[in-house]
């Protein structure tokens, strides 16, 4: 990559309304250009320049199903790029919610979370610390899952679909903990049995997930975690 590649990326980032795109579309989902305008507050031609820049840039796809328009992170790389920087950007002193409902939703969100396709928040740094601390991760020489825990994998049932140059697992920082979450296949793998067994299961309307009774004692039964750490 030339240093003007690098700088025309980084400028695609630079800029407040592109950037709520890109945070809006770490839930892993489709947005319209309507529903994306809406929540940045710009007009739809607005987005639809935004847009045109971020597809051209290929750090989203976008696909057309009749007059609508749809629009994704291109790929997880796109996202683990997008929530690092957010980590990083995260202020020392967070300015305090405009609302009641506001503060319910920083709550719901820092509790728990998707980051594209894997869990995020306290949820997803407490089960990461549990699989490191029962030997099923190793965190010491980067991200890596042992022999144990591929055989904790198999013994759940979750696939590990090792398909292109995805990590198997590699680490996410966490833009509210401040730490490192799990990522990479076994992560996504992870989140999408947590939602299909009813694990977890989402609230609000933005990436916010919560642990059901059912997941409390999942968890507490495979990692060992107190279901008071969950909630």
């Amino acid at each position: 990559m030339a240093a003007s590649d690098l700088a025309a990326l980084a400028a695609l980032f630079a800029d407040e309304t592109r950037a709520a795109f890109l945070l809006a579309l770490l839930d892993g989902r489709a947005w319209t250009a309507g529903e994306l305008a809406r929540h940045a507050g710009v007009a739809p031609s607005t987005a639809s320049e935004h847009l045109g820049k971020l597809v051209t840039g290929r750090v989203l796809t976008e696909e057309r199903q009749g007059r609508h328009r749809y629009v994704r992170l291109a790929d997880p790389g796109i996202a683990h790029l997008v929530e690092d920087l957010a980590a990083r950007s995260e202020p020392a002193v967070a300015a305090p919610p405009r609302s009641l409902a506001a503060a319910t939703a920083g709550r719901a969100m820092a509790r728990g979370r998707t980051c594209y396709d894997h869990l995020a928040g306290r949820l997803g740094i407490t089960i990461t610390e549990a699989m490191t601390t029962r030997g099923l991760l190793r965190q010491d020489t980067g991200f890596a899952l042992t022999d144990r825990g591929l055989a904790w994998f198999d013994e759940l049932g979750i696939p590990l679909e090792r398909r292109g140059r995805r990590p198997v697992a590699r680490g996410c920082l966490d833009w509210t903990e401040r730490r490192p979450h799990l990522a990479g296949l076994a992560g996504a793998a992870l989140c999408r049995h947590a939602l299909d067994a009813g694990w977890c299961v989402r609230i609000g309307s933005e990436r916010a997930v919560k642990v059901t009774g059912a997941g409390e004692s999942a968890l507490h039964a495979t990692l060992g975690i107190a279901p008071e750490a969950l909630r």
